[in-house]
């Protein structure tokens, strides 16, 4: 799904599998892991998405760099 922000284009996430994808407006993209289906949902009603990844995401879950 696009998301306005400055810093992510892109958040995806997978029930199933609890994985969360996130495109970077720089184009890269990262798989995290093990991501409730909470923080998805917060992360996107969040009104800073950036400030969202930093404080809830990032360094929280395991994650793998796919481009």
């Amino acid at each position: 799904m696009h998301v306005e922000s400055s810093a992510i284009l892109d958040i995806e996430y997978d029930r199933v599998r609890r994985r969360l994808h996130v495109t970077f407006v720089s184009g890269d993209l990262y798989a995290y892991e093990e991501v409730p289906a909470r923080a998805h949902r917060a992360f996107l009603v969040a009104e800073s998405k950036g400030r969202f990844f930093q404080a809830e995401i990032r360094d929280r879950y395991p994650f793998t760099k796919l481009s």
